[in-house]
C-alpha cells in the first residue's frame, strides 16, 4: 500500500574499516521464472564490500535535508488551525481552573492524589487511568480505520507545536524563497537579528509549555511565583528548564523526524489500513502527463493531464513527500497538498480534487465500503470498553477500610 518515493536505503555518515573483507564462496543457483519476475520488481545492488588499499566508506543514517514550507490557505489548514487552537485552550487553560480550594486538574505526587474537577483518585483507583488509556487506543484505531492519520494532520501535539514554531520562523524570516535565502546568505548583522528573534520566541513558547505542563504536578500559581522569585525548589527549575529546551528540540528542529522515526504510530498505521481508508491521494488517471503550459493553451489537445508540475503540493508538505507518488509512510493526512492544489485549480480553471481526501477503491473506480467487517468491530469494541470503564468509575468506592490484626501479646497475667 505504501510507496517510497527516492531511495529507500539512502544513508548519510561514514564509518572507516581497513580490514580486508572475507571471501564469500557460494554455488551458482538457476533463478526460477517466479526469482527473475521479482528481480524484475525490485532493483538489486551489489554491496558486498570490495577489497581494495584504503578505507571503506558505509553509510550510516539518511540525510536530512532542510523542509522549507511554503505558507498557503485553505479550508483544511482553517480546520487545522481550529483543532489545534482548542488543543492549545484544553493544554494552557485547564492548568488555570480551580475546583473545591485546589486546582481543578492536579497531580498531587507527595500525597499521592489525582485531583479531576472534583473527583479524587488515589493510587488504587490507577486502574481506571490503564482502561482510560486503552479506550484512547480504541479510539485511535478506530479514527485510523476510518480517515488514517488525521489525528496526526490536525491535533497531534507534535503537528500543533511544529505549526506555531512554522508561524515564527515565516513571521521572523520570511517566507519560503526568503528563508532559503537566508539560510544561504553570509552571516551578517541582519541575519543575526532575524535568528536571534526567531529562537527567542521558539524559546518563549517552550518555556510556556514547560511551565505549564509542571504546572499540572506543581500548583500552578505557587509555581509562577516561587520560580520568578527564586524560592523554587530546584527540581522546579530543572523540569521546567528540560520541557522548554525539549519543546525547542522537537517542534524546533526535529520537526518531521518525530512523526517519521520516532512515533510508533506512522510504524503501525500500514497494518491497520485497508482499501476503504481515507486518505489523501493524487488521482493520476486526471493528472497524467503532467506538464507545465499557459492558462489558456488547451492541454487536451496537447496530451496533457491537469496537473501542471508547479510542486506547490511538495513545497507545502510539512515533510517534504510528493504525494504524487502515491501514499507514503511520511504523510500525516494534513491535507496541506489539497488545500496547495485546489488553489492552483482554481487559477488555472480546473476542476478541484486532484489532490483529495480519497479511498484506494474509489480511485481504481470500485465502490467504497463505509460499514465493514473491522470497522464494526472495533466500534464494538470501543462501546463496550466505554460502558465497562463508566460503571467502574460510578461503583468506584469513594472510602476504603484496611483492618490488620495488631501483634499479640508476650504474655498473660
Amino acid at each position: 500500500m505504501f510507496n517510497r518515493a527516492g531511495s529507500l536505503c539512502s544513508i548519510h555518515g561514514s564509518v572507516s574499516s581497513t580490514k580486508t573483507p572475507p571471501v564469500i564462496r557460494s554455488t551458482h543457483v538457476e533463478p526460477s521464472p517466479q526469482d527473475a519476475s521479482v528481480s524484475n520488481q525490485i532493483p538489486l545492488h551489489d554491496i558486498t564490500p570490495r577489497p581494495g588499499e584504503g578505507s571503506e566508506t558505509v553509510e550510516l543514517y539518511a540525510a536530512r535535508e532542510k523542509i522549507h514550507t511554503r505558507a498557503f490557505k485553505g479550508l483544511f489548514r482553517n480546520l487545522r488551525m481550529a483543532g489545534g487552537a482548542l488543543l492549545l485552550l484544553i493544554f494552557f487553560g485547564t492548568v488555570w481552573l480551580t475546583r473545591n480550594g485546589h486546582q481543578a486538574v492536579w497531580w498531587n505526587l507527595p500525597e499521592r492524589k489525582f485531583y479531576i474537577f472534583g473527583a479524587t483518585f488515589w493510587p488504587q483507583d490507577f486502574i481506571l487511568l490503564s482502561g482510560i488509556l486503552i479506550v484512547a487506543a480504541f479510539g485511535l484505531f478506530f479514527i485510523t480505520v476510518y480517515a488514517g492519520r488525521i489525528w496526526c494532520g490536525y491535533t497531534c501535539p507534535q503537528s500543533v507545536w511544529t505549526w506555531m514554531f512554522m508561524w515564527c520562523e515565516k513571521v521572523t524570516e520570511g517566507d519560503r524563497n526568503q528563508r532559503i535565502r537566508l539560510d544561504h546568505a553570509p552571516m551578517s548583522a541582519g541575519k543575526l537579528l532575524r535568528k536571534s528573534t526567531k529562537h527567542s520566541l521558539w524559546l518563549l513558547i517552550g518555556f510556556a509549555t514547560g511551565l505549564t505542563f509542571v504546572g499540572y504536578f506543581s500548583p500552578i500559581r505557587d509555581l509562577c511565583l516561587d520560580l520568578f522569585t527564586g524560592e523554587a525548589d530546584g527540581w522546579a527549575y530543572f523540569w521546567v528548564g528540560f520541557f522548554t529546551l525539549a519543546t525547542h528540540l522537537n517542534a524546533g528542529w526535529l520537526r518531521e523526524q518525530v512523526c517519521i522515526y520516532m512515533c510508533p504510530y506512522a510504524r503501525f498505521q500500514s497494518v491497520m489500513f485497508d482499501k476503504d481508508t481515507l486518505i489523501i491521494s493524487y488521482d493520476p488517471d486526471r493528472g497524467e502527463p503532467r506538464g507545465p503550459r499557459k492558462k489558456e493553451a488547451d492541454h487536451q489537445a496537447a496530451g496533457l493531464g491537469d496537473c501542471i508540475d508547479c510542486t506547490m503540493c511538495v513545497q507545502v508538505c510539512p515533510t517534504g513527500i510528493d504525494i504524487r507518488d502515491g501514499l507514503q509512510v511520511e504523510c500525516i493526512s494534513c491535507a496541506a497538498c489539497v488545500d496547495a492544489c485546489n488553489t492552483v485549480m482554481d487559477k488555472m480553471d480546473y476542476p478541484r480534487g486532484l489532490i483529495r481526501y480519497t479511498t484506494e477503491h474509489n480511485l481504481s473506480g470500485e465502490r467504497t465500503r463505509t460499514l465493514r467487517p473491522r470497522l464494526i468491530s472495533y466500534a464494538l469494541a470501543l462501546l463496550v470498553m466505554i460502558g465497562l470503564l463508566a460503571s467502574a468509575f460510578y461503583l468506584r468506592p469513594l472510602a476504603g477500610l484496611d483492618i490488620s490484626r495488631d501483634r499479640m501479646p508476650v504474655s498473660y497475667t
